[in-house]
């Protein structure tokens, strides 16, 4: 199995050429970025399993990145390399949707734990899932489209799809409300209602409904009671 691809973005070379190194030397694919624009071109590029990033960058603000990244790949992984005394950007970063973050001045040994417990997380939970079976109809994630089998269409939103794919992808548990507001939505719980979610799941299993005349299927989301939800018989990970 390749060695996860990691995105460093921090324009302190030392700091960027020290990561970088340690990075490398675990096995891992780095790309070194040295300012926020490059940065967010680099981090929201396919193929890459974790971003970490500085707050205080030149060209576009860290924080600004991170906001602008959950919008473009809701699930994908940052971890916030922060300076000591910024607790309030810290708290700000968590809440736009970070996954960690380490206090410079930081080892190598504290970087890298942080870094495996989140891949260990992440490349389990988000797999590169591209197309879902369905009893009669086939869901398309990148098209972000229905086909059923007598011919007719149905179109999903960005979030509908982010959303499917993640409990497509945790299929083997359920999933909290909260979870799925930071991983699929990219932002923190704090003060917010989970009822967004409740409402996406109920537009989005209107939407999986077979067209009339196909034969009733299994549920395909699945309410856990006081746990959230979790991808239903109906629905399977498929080639085509």
């Amino acid at each position: 199995m390749p060695k996860a691809h990691i995105v460093v973005v921090e324009d302190e070379p030392a700091i960027r050429r020290g990561v970088s190194d340690a990075l490398r030397l675990s096995g891992y694919e780095v790309t070194e970025v040295p300012d926020g624009a490059t940065g967010l071109r680099e981090a929201a590029a396919d193929g890459v399993d974790l971003v970490l990033l500085d707050i205080m960058l030149p060209k576009r603000d860290g924080l600004e990145v991170l906001c602008e990244l959950r919008r473009r790949k809701p699930t994908r992984p940052v971890i916030l390399l922060t300076a000591r005394g910024s607790e309030d950007d810290r708290v700000r970063g968590l809440k736009l949707g970070a996954d960690d973050y380490v206090v410079k001045p930081f080892s190598a040994k504290e970087l890298l734990a942080r870094v495996e417990a989140i891949l260990r997380r992440t490349l389990r939970a988000t797999p590169e899932i591209r197309m879902v079976k369905m009893g009669p109809g086939t869901i398309d994630l990148d098209r972000r489209e229905i086909r059923w089998r007598d011919g007719s269409r149905a179109e999903l939103s960005e979030t509908e799809a982010a959303l499917l794919k993640y409990l497509v992808g945790n299929r083997d548990r359920a999933i909290s409300r909260e979870e799925l507001l930071s991983r699929v939505w990219g932002i923190g719980t704090a003060g917010l209602e989970t009822r967004a979610v409740d409402m996406h799941v109920a537009r989005l299993r209107a939407k999986l409904k077979a067209p009339c005349g196909h034969h009733p299927q299994p549920e395909a989301i699945i309410t856990v009671r006081a746990l959230g939800y979790m991808a239903g018989p109906a629905l399977s990970v498929t080639s085509a």
